[in-house]
């Protein structure tokens, strides 16, 4: 770990492929030296989406490109490109492409510990471990 400031430059960092179509790529981190936030990158292709889950912290997403469905809490809100959400902990969301185009979110999590909760499973993840697995891309 560092106390030094990081410059992550998203085209020369490993990605996470959670499937379906979706793609991540961990920006800060504990790895950067972070202790109270992690942020990052995921791509959506077309037709893509991310089961309902919840996490144990606020999370901020941001749309960087293309059109997304937030569905939080059961319920469904259309979003495009600079739209940005806050979800309280613990509140079930997901995120899909039901666009023909590309997709892309920035989201962060308010806290290095944070956790995934997938609804249907109840199978809990830390989403550190989760980016452990991402890989460089050639």
């Amino acid at each position: 770990m560092t106390t030094q400031p990081a410059i992550l430059r998203p085209g020369s960092l490993p990605v996470n492929d959670r499937g379906n179509g979706a793609r991540t790529i961990p920006l800060v981190s504990r790895k950067c030296g972070s202790t109270s936030m992690i942020n990052g990158i995921t791509a959506f292709d077309p037709g893509a989406k991310i089961g309902v889950h919840f996490h144990n912290c606020e999370e901020s997403v941001m749309i960087l490109e293309g059109d997304a469905i937030a569905e939080i809490d059961g319920v469904r809100h259309a979003l495009t490109a600079g739209d940005t959400t806050w979800i309280p902990a613990n509140v079930p969301h997901r995120f899909l492409n039901e666009s023909d185009a590309l997709m892309r979110i920035f989201w962060t999590y308010a806290t290095v510990d944070a956790t995934r909760t997938m609804v249907e499973t109840g199978v809990e993840q830390s989403i550190d471990a989760e980016h452990a697995a991402a890989r460089q891309i050639p």
